[in-house]
């Protein structure tokens, strides 16, 4: 499924990136029915590339991909990364496969472990024999509840490494260790991102998959109490989809990538609790926002220093976090089941 809101989106990153390095390409991307893996899809495809979706679904969508069954150079296969044997070359992997809400990779984190370090070896053994690219999506988890801020790629981080969130946080780290190895030791063409929180259209708000902002968008949107955990005084840095995805699609294709670590994400660092005012704001909602208690290990600060990806890859976001937010509460309110009552809150 694909609406106005998602279709310029992708348009605009198809404007931005300017390039026909995926023309006739092969690419593979792992989680490609996921949240930002879906606009890989959509864009590689509208790009020339004949994509192939790997997607176990236990996160993501058929919905966000089925439009693309009917293109010919896009192909679906239902697996998990962590048991899936190649086979096809590959000019390109993108590896995304992995859990990422915090309640619901808690509650798989075996799942979560093995999608990052055996789902790792999996598509860094297809990129050795097949000589692709690879670029892989870490996160700003592994710096974890960091002193530094803004926080370079050079930070070594702050992690507990046995505690709830540790299932993420050392996998990602694994992850990233595992293909630095790789790149060194067999000179394999491999890139890594560190995402930080990315927000949208498709961005899911269900159950254990909600992440902050998604919850507190479906909230107000139904006049339900905002849950804010802690005193709302932790940050985050918010970056809109589009954003994101470019950079990502940067870093895979420039040369002076391999071999390197980006952030990516918004310097725009907010309060939790600005964050919920600022979303009860644009929706225009009454909601009453309330405080739930801290989960253990919850980052106090984040916001990442991007002047590497803004030197090497000509990149940073375009997209303030009240434009985005508003496309993306537009995109809930047309897609989202929304209680009668709540209409005019």
């Amino acid at each position: 499924m694909i609406d106005e809101i998602v279709s310029e989106d992708i348009q605009r990153i198809i404007d931005d990136i300017k390039t026909s390095a995926f023309e006739d390409k092969n690419v593979l991307v792992t989680g490609g029915a996921g949240f930002i893996g879906s606009y890989l899809c959509d864009v590689l495809v509208e790009l020339g590339a004949s994509v192939t979706c790997l997607d176990d679904f236990s996160t993501g969508l058929i919905q966000n991909i089925d439009h693309l069954f009917k293109r010919r150079n896009f192909k679906l296969i239902k697996g998990n990364v962590a048991e899936f044997g190649g086979g096809e070359k590959h000019d390109y992997i993108l590896h995304f496969a992995s859990r990422a809400s915090p309640e619901d990779y808690q509650l798989h984190a075996a799942e979560t472990l093995l999608a990052n370090s055996v789902g790792s070896y999996r598509m860094l053994e297809i990129t050795r024999e097949h000589k692709s690219g690879i670029l892989f999506a870490s996160s700003s988890e592994v710096y974890g509840n960091t002193k530094v801020i803004p926080t370079p790629e050079t930070y070594w981080g702050n992690v507990n490494p046995v505690g709830p969130r540790s299932c993420y946080d050392e996998g990602k780290r694994f992850a990233e260790s595992l293909f630095m190895a790789y790149y060194r030791e067999y000179g394999v063409d491999a890139r890594i991102v560190r995402i930080h929180n990315t927000y949208g259209p498709r961005l899911r708000a269900d159950g254990n998959y909600a992440r902050a902002l998604s919850r507190f968008v479906t909230q107000a949107l139904n006049g339900a109490k905002i849950t804010v955990y802690g005193d709302g005084t932790q940050t985050r840095s918010f970056c809109y989809i589009t954003d994101t995805t470019l950079g990502i699609l940067l870093a895979l294709i420039d040369e002076r990538s391999k071999g390197e670590i980006f952030n990516i994400g918004s310097p725009d660092e907010r309060t939790i609790l600005k964050l919920a005012e600022t979303i009860r704001q644009i929706a225009a909602s009454r909601s009453q926002i309330i405080f739930e208690p801290l989960p253990p290990d919850d980052p106090e600060r984040r916001c990442p220093d991007i002047s590497k990806a803004a030197q090497v890859l000509e990149w940073s976001p375009k997209v303030i976090l009240e434009d985005g937010l508003l496309r993306t509460i537009q995109w809930f309110r047309k897609t989202t089941s929304i209680s009668p009552s709540a209409q005019g809150a």
